[in-house]
């Protein structure tokens, strides 16, 4: 099963709801989620905010951080997902930014990518990668490994949750 198919099928058994906020990926992570049947059940929507300016007037990513260290960040990546999260209310949020190329931006590299999760309860993760190919190779490897990323929070929240009815510490 598809990564996407298997985090909807887990956030539809869990009652849960994603969001989805791009900025590199374009809208691919968002695709790649509506490929799957059913996937409404789930998803909620996302915001592909390739502007900086949206990233800090629709996400509510600082805009001190965004001036001082540029789009390319992880704690933007962080306040993206989080962002989306709340604008879209969902519980959980996920979000990509980062250099597909030609050309290096913010100082960083081409390749450099910041992906992020935002769950209920604070959950959530940062992940910094350094890809290579071209852009369109660098765009999907970040769809795959956000969608990758969220699934290992999604089954981490559960463990959690699971041990925490089980009153284990």
């Amino acid at each position: 099963m598809k990564t996407a198919a298997r985090v909807l099928s887990l956030l539809a058994e869990r009652g849960e709801t994603l969001a989805v906020a791009e900025s590199l990926t374009g809208g691919l992570v968002a695709a790649e989620l509506t490929s799957v049947p059913g996937a409404s059940k789930s998803f909620r929507g996302s915001v592909t905010a390739y502007a900086t300016t949206l990233k800090r007037d629709v996400l509510g990513v600082d805009g001190t951080l965004l001036a001082e260290r540029g789009a390319v960040d992880p704690e933007v990546a962080r306040q993206m997902a989080a962002g989306v999260r709340q604008a879209l209310g969902a519980g959980w949020g996920i979000a990509t930014t980062g250099v597909a190329g030609p050309e290096p931006q913010d100082g960083q590299p081409v390749g450099t990518v910041y992906l992020a999760v935002a769950g209920p309860g604070g959950a959530g993760k940062v992940a910094e990668l350094r890809l290579n190919g071209d852009r369109a190779e660098i765009r999907r490897e970040s769809v795959r490994s956000v969608l990758e990323l969220l699934s290992g929070e999604l089954h981490e929240n559960a463990r959690t949750q699971d041990t925490e009815q089980n009153g284990g510490t």
